[in-house]
């Protein structure tokens, strides 16, 4: 009896400790990881070398050396984190290796003191991603061959799911406890491409499977368009760490600070900077770094997957815009702009 009742005793403590662990962070376990870092800078980043999430993780095209030589662009200007989105068809394809190179990524970024956010799923651009060869960019037209993650209407599909819990699963619980890895975003701009709500059971079960593993770092899925209220509401009541996006001017930009404010949480814009939007360097970073907001914009080097064009504006010649949209260096390692470069470098040395 008394056997019994000991059992009985470890396995509900067993499932109180599992419950326990797949809960959102408490608000003051969330202020204490953000005040344990630096305030966080950087860029959005994909090797110029690669025109999607594909071409930058399959074996073939994987390139190291880029990758090496861009995040050393982005130490010159003081910047410590990259969000870097991965993708579950180069898992599916080769899921060792994949791991392997996500590990050589990550040791390279920690070479040039940069911490890495890694996005998981994605309902942005292409809708019917496959493996193997890439694209060749459209000329002049902004991330003509960016891909979606799982896809349209993959994404939405349930039958999909056990196969995107197995990569979820695995991908986060081999880095689970790494300090490479600043905090997982586990679904970007769910319900874009016109799916709404459809991407609600994803982005349901991401966080599901995400939790049941318990990482040290946090999750964060970000918000970016207000009339999306349920999406919204999910993300932001789930989201360890509040995360936007947000390429308007800065009085607008202002305004939404002041709202996801009331979340009581640590708040990361991981999405800004489009010159054309006036959404520049010079009115949006030193606000996030006022407000101590982390502060990540889409870009770092020009290249194949042409982010100086505009989103609405291609330019069929493939010559340089007269304004960049965005991104920061030239494939040389030159800014586009020298004062923008000099302004992240001020902000980021400043403690």
């Amino acid at each position: 009896m008394i056997r019994k009742k000991f059992i009985t005793f470890l396995f509900v403590g067993l499932c109180l400790f599992v419950a326990q662990a797949q809960e959102r962070w408490s608000k003051d376990k969330a202020e204490k990881w953000y005040a344990a870092h630096d305030w966080i800078c950087g860029a959005d980043f994909i090797p110029s070398s690669a025109i999607n999430q594909l071409e930058m993780w399959q074996a073939e095209t994987f390139d190291s050396k880029t990758i090496d030589r861009e995040l050393g662009y982005a130490e010159s200007i003081g910047m410590n984190a990259m969000r870097v989105y991965l993708h579950s068809i180069a898992y599916k394809e080769d899921p060792k290796g994949f791991k392997k190179r996500v590990d050589q990524y990550l040791a390279i970024a920690d070479k040039h003191g940069i911490q890495t956010i890694f996005v998981i799923f994605d309902d942005v651009w292409g809708k019917m991603p496959k493996a193997g060869r890439q694209p060749e960019p459209k000329p002049g037209v902004h991330n003509s061959g960016w891909v979606q993650d799982p896809g349209n209407p993959a994404s939405s599909e349930e039958q999909n799911f056990p196969e995107l819990e197995k990569y979820v699963t695995d991908v986060i619980a081999t880095f689970k406890d790494d300090k490479r890895v600043l905090l997982w975003d586990l679904y970007n701009e769910p319900g874009n491409d016109g799916k709404g709500n459809a991407s609600l059971p994803l982005l349901k079960n991401v966080f599901k499977w995400a939790r049941a593993v318990n990482p040290s770092q946090p999750l964060s899925a970000g918000l970016w368009k207000w009339d999306l209220e349920e999406l919204n509401a999910f993300q932001a009541l789930h989201s360890d760490i509040i995360t936007y996006h947000d390429y308007e001017s800065p009085e607008w930009h202002q305004r939404v600070i002041q709202l996801l404010k009331s979340h009581g949480r640590p708040m990361i814009c991981t999405e800004y900077m489009a010159r054309t939007r006036n959404s520049r360097f010079a009115n949006i970073l030193p606000m996030l770094k006022q407000e101590h907001i982390g502060a990540i914009n889409w870009g770092l080097v020009n290249g194949k997957t042409n982010t100086i064009y505009a989103w609405d504006t291609p330019i069929s010649s493939g010559e340089e815009p007269i304004e960049w949209f965005h991104d920061i260096f030239r494939k040389d390692g030159t800014p586009y702009r020298k004062d923008e470069a000099n302004l992240i470098k001020k902000l980021t040395s400043e403690k």
